[in-house]
């Protein structure tokens, strides 16, 4: 889990566009972010397996 102190860093606006980064709104995980669904990789795949993200399906073939 990430630092409180990273998070509240995070959701800070900053002072120069460029310096800004996604991370995951469950989280707080910087790395594998899916701009489409706003969490990383982990939390999507978990919260697909449980059926809360809406449209999603595990595939198999």
């Amino acid at each position: 889990m990430t630092r409180k102190a990273l998070v509240e860093k995070w959701k800070r606006e900053q002072k120069y566009k460029v310096r800004t980064y996604n991370r995951c709104r469950v989280c707080g995980r910087p790395r594998a972010y899916m701009g489409r669904f706003g969490m990383c990789r982990m939390c999507f795949r978990e919260r697909a397996h449980r059926g809360l993200i809406p449209g999603i399906r595990k595939a198999s073939w």
